[in-house]
């Protein structure tokens, strides 16, 4: 295992660096950036046994000395334990590469159940969604939440997520291309306050219980009562950033019943409270930012 030396930079390789899915990425820079960077990012590295070159583990070094944050995304966590920066910490990684770093950094605590993990000025992340959960939480961090929640805006995915890797099952899945629910579900979630069962979801959809079931699980991979709860609580995340109702309302608007019973399923599915989530994900008022 190498650990931090004496700082020599230089370019790692020549040429541009082809990546999965054949991908081609060519960087406009060397190894002198780092030197100045605040924030290094590793995304990725070519596998759980591929060397680290010396030079890049001293950078790495170097840079975390004199106070840049060090992140990593994916299997980027294996380089960032290869300087050694991680021993007696706790680190995340993809779930794959979980058993290859445990066995090859056994000083380095690895948990491959959260999505991201922090430790004196460290950041690790599993996959690649995690990365992007862990890079808004630090422009969140920098900039507060009126920022994340632009960035994420933008970028259409939620601004905050809780939990471990297995929450990945849990959030509301993309309709597959093609599919005749498509358009029910779009007019579904127009009307989330309103009680729905299998009966009366395959009734307005004009199928059998059975075909429903058969084509929505062809069209979302998991089953209505799954979807109906991923979808409520996407709703009560808006409500709770972007109006003024009260718990009770807002449960009732998404259909959830009572303020104990989305409470209930809130904390469950996104760690946290209704009221903690609104009070830390809220964007604040223009009058309450200036000055």
């Amino acid at each position: 295992m190498m650990g931090c030396a004496r700082l020599s930079l230089g370019p790692i390789e020549p040429g541009p660096l082809r990546a999965q899915g054949g991908l081609v990425v060519e960087a406009d820079g060397d190894m002198d950036m780092l030197e100045t960077a605040d924030i290094i990012v590793v995304p990725g590295w070519k596998g759980v046994d591929a060397p680290v070159p010396e030079s890049l583990v001293q950078a790495l070094c170097a840079g975390h000395d004199r106070g840049a944050r060090l992140v990593s995304i994916c299997s980027g966590a294996l380089v960032l334990a290869e300087t050694g920066l991680l021993n007696g910490a706790t680190a995340t990684t993809h779930w794959r590469y979980a058993s290859a770093m445990r066995e090859r950094f056994p000083a380095v605590a690895v948990d491959e159940t959260s999505l991201y993990r922090s430790h004196n000025n460290i950041f690790t992340s599993a996959g690649s969604a995690a990365g992007i959960d862990l890079l808004i939480e630090i422009v969140r961090q920098d900039y507060g939440p009126e920022a994340a929640n632009s960035v994420a805006r933008r970028m259409v995915i939620p601004a905050h997520r809780t939990g471990g890797q297995a929450q990945f099952l849990e959030q509301p899945v993309r309709l597959r291309e093609g599919t005749e629910i498509a358009p029910f579900l779009d007019a579904v979630r127009t009307r989330l306050s309103e009680p729905w069962t299998i009966a009366r979801m395959a009734d307005e959809a004009r199928m059998s219980d059975r075909t429903f079931l058969r084509r929505f699980f062809e069209a979302t991979g998991g089953s209505p009562g799954e979807w109906l709860a991923n979808e409520r609580i996407e709703l009560v995340k808006n409500l709770l950033c972007e109006g003024d109702q009260s718990i009770e309302e807002v449960a009732t608007a998404a259909g959830m019943g009572s303020a104990q019973t989305m409470r209930h399923h809130f904390r469950r599915k996104v760690g946290i409270s209704p009221t903690e989530y609104r009070s830390r994900f809220r964007a604040q008022p223009q009058s309450a930012m200036s000055g």
